[in-house]
């Protein structure tokens, strides 16, 4: 998920001023630290995951405890996010921060020395809290400390160091498989940055613009002194004065409690019609499957038959360098293309990238290698696959066959794609296997076109990350009325990170039902669904003042052919006048 994308002007004016006033990056650098713990904790866990199932066999027997431990996160954020709400208004931005912080390295810590998986779990948990706080108010805090003319570059670096944090996840991943404890350090390092964003932000104010709401007005002025050029604080103190007079008029007309602004918000045909396209997006960048790639990228690597867990983190760490390479073709491509636009190319070519995905891990399945019954025996009667022991007709199995009823397969020290053994997948027999110098595959079978998996996977987020990474969350800042745009914004928030926790939860159980294959074409169903949706529900926003989106959501958006009536109607009274 990322947020904020600036155009060219904003990021050579935003130059100019942090070259002035170095303060305003130092500012929100420390800041967007929030970012970059969002995006490690979403790519770290895709290899730590590898190594933890090795260290205990419960969770690698089960893939509903993988996807709980990956997925309690997300649980958590959810919570953080709405819980982050509250502190926000109550504490202060800076404050909200300093103990998202202070949650995260907590979690951090509990990982790092979890003695079994209920532990992991809970650490994950304190994690997601961290995450979920820190999503809310990182954004908001540099926002209401930047100067108005560069605030879209500088919100950007939050977007920047999400993406960042992720490529620095599997950089840290890669660094740590040889180390003893492994996924120890691996989770236990997402502490270091929130500690160092504690330290930093000790030395850092508070936002002038919450400061101004609880009445402390020479506070945010001083403060504004630092981000501002003198001639420009006291236009700026006004600016601020007029809005956040608006704000509270606004808020008295929403309702106080949440069940009145739900039932305002419902009842308004602009802020329904701007529901339904906001969270039709949010729900649809979940559901075509981005974040089993970001939480199981190497899992998926393995799934197409690359079974070394230090082969499957480096080429994953080609998917995310992918990510942050696409956030930045979305900053090019946005004012562009437009919104609407950019998320139909962007569906479209999802789609199909998940059909060739479905289509390659099909073949792949239909050409694995057979099963020698000769080379199993040779393991000894205990160390055979016990449901290939009974099986009756156990000349038809292959390495596909033996790893659905959850056993493994013991590639042939010849050539990986030769028959080979089938074998029960224990520690010791896995010993064994590799102690002949032979490839050990529990997750996917060794095919000839497995690498072709890795880069349709490549190619997938490179069509993803400028269209449906980016601009869901650019439309959803822009298409609610003034009132309505926290509330808003919010439930569409709410509505991404719940999708997120659905298909993160549900991924692993897919996979051992449907196949690979399988869920992959589910996803590209889903996707289907979704660019039906954006198509019939969501306008085109690009170059539109808000009040204009306002106008064109109170006529109510119809796309053609269905909007043919309308055009019709409006050149016939032309042609009448």
């Amino acid at each position: 998920m990322e947020e904020g994308v600036a155009n060219k002007t904003e990021f050579t004016e935003c130059w100019r001023r942090t070259t002035e006033s170095p303060y305003i990056m130092r500012l929100a650098l420390s800041a967007g630290i929030g970012g970059l713990l969002f995006g490690y904790d979403t790519g770290v866990i895709s290899g730590a995951l590898l190594y933890i199932r090795d260290d205990f066999d419960q969770i690698d027997k089960k893939t509903t405890l993988q996807e709980t431990i990956v997925s309690m996160a997300v649980a958590g954020a959810i919570i953080g996010a709405a819980f982050g709400g509250w502190m926000n208004d109550k504490l202060g931005r800076k404050k909200s921060i300093l103990v998202a912080d202070v949650v995260f390295s907590l979690g951090a810590m509990v990982m790092a020395i979890a003695p079994a998986p209920w532990v992991i779990i809970v650490g994950r948990v304190f994690v997601g809290l961290g995450v979920g706080m820190a999503s809310m108010t990182a954004p908001l805090y540099i926002s209401e400390a930047s100067p108005a003319k560069i605030r879209g570059a500088l919100v950007s670096i939050n977007a920047f160091l999400i993406t960042g944090g992720q490529f620095l996840s599997y950089l840290i991943n890669l660094a740590f498989t040889k180390a003893p404890g492994t996924w120890r350090w691996m989770l236990g390092v997402a502490g270091v940055p929130a500690v160092i964003q504690f330290i930093l932000m000790l030395s850092l104010p508070e936002s002038p613009r919450w400061l101004y709401r609880q009445n402390k007005e020479e506070e945010a002025k001083h403060i504004l002194s630092k981000i501002y050029r003198p001639s420009e604080v006291e236009e700026e103190m006004r600016a601020m004065q007029e809005s956040i007079e608006t704000e509270k008029a606004e808020e008295g007309l929403i309702g106080q409690s949440l069940a009145q602004k739900l039932k305002n918000a419902w009842a308004n045909d602009v802020v329904r019609r701007a529901l339904y396209a906001g969270i039709t997006v949010q729900v649809a960048q979940q559901f075509v499957g981005i974040n089993t790639v970001m939480y199981y990228s190497p899992t998926i690597v393995q799934f197409a038959g690359i079974a070394s867990n230090s082969t499957a983190l480096a080429l994953s760490l080609v998917t995310s360098g992918l990510n942050a390479v696409g956030s930045i073709l979305s900053m090019i491509f946005i004012d562009r293309f437009g919104r609407r636009k950019l998320m139909l190319i962007s569906m479209i070519g999802i789609i199909v990238c998940l059909v060739m995905l479905s289509a390659t891990f099909n073949q792949a399945a239909h050409h694995a290698p057979a099963i020698s019954n000769q080379d199993t025996l040779s393991f000894g009667a205990n160390s055979t696959c016990q449901p290939y022991a009974k099986a009756p007709n156990f000349s038809s199995w292959n390495c596909m066959k033996c790893l659905k009823v959850d056993c493994a397969f013991c590639a042939n020290s010849q050539s990986d794609v030769l028959p080979g053994a089938c074998l029960a997948a224990e520690k010791g027999i896995r010993g064994m296997c590799r102690a002949q110098n032979r490839v050990w595959f529990s997750k996917g079978c060794p095919s000839r076109i497995g690498i072709l998996a890795v880069v349709i996977l490549g190619l997938y987020i490179i069509v993803y990350s400028p269209g449906m990474g980016t601009v869901p969350w650019v439309l959803n800042s822009e298409i609610y009325p003034l009132r309505f745009r926290g509330l808003g914004g919010g439930i569409a928030a709410v509505s991404n990170w719940c999708a997120n926790l659905i298909v993160s939860e549900s991924f692993l159980s897919m996979t051992k039902s449907l196949g690979t294959c399988g869920t992959f074409l589910l996803f590209a169903g889903f996707s289907l669904i979704g660019l039906v949706a954006i198509y019939a529900l969501v306008p085109e926003t690009k170059g539109l003042q808000f009040e204009e989106v306002e106008k064109l959501l109170q006529k109510g958006f119809k796309p053609f052919p269905f909007n043919k009536k309308k055009e019709d109607n409006k050149g016939k009274e032309q042609d009448l006048a």
